[in-house]
């Protein structure tokens, strides 16, 4: 099977992560787009979402932000929706972006918030 670069780069971040994930700690997924940015934590043993926030939805979309605005919007939202459910500690997985710009953003935002990783 012959996989892109992105791909590779993928799951070599994510099976690292998912090596030393366990039922205390989740995975925190970042993914963006030209315009948007999300981000949802998951339980990677019972493969599903506990919580998710996107500057896609019509609350945020109305505010008009810059991206990078964006960004930390969404990582207060998930911050407090986090904190609803009692989650602290997360396995940060950027797929296949750097860690710079709008994600390292919305990473310092989230550690502000109360977030370790």
């Amino acid at each position: 099977m012959n996989l892109s670069k992105t791909l590779r780069k993928k799951y070599r971040v994510r099976n690292k992560i998912k090596r030393v994930s366990s039922s205390e700690r989740f995975r925190l997924s970042v993914s963006r787009s030209a315009k948007n940015i999300s981000a949802q934590i998951i339980d990677d043993v019972k493969n599903i979402t506990l919580a998710s926030s996107s500057s896609n939805t019509k609350e945020i979309k109305l505010q008009k932000k810059t991206k990078k605005e964006l960004s930390s919007i969404v990582a207060e939202a998930l911050a407090k929706k986090a904190k609803n459910l009692k989650i602290t500690k997360v396995y940060f997985d950027r797929g296949i972006y750097k860690y710079h710009g709008r994600i390292k953003l919305l990473a310092e935002e989230l550690r502000k918030h109360g977030m370790e990783f």
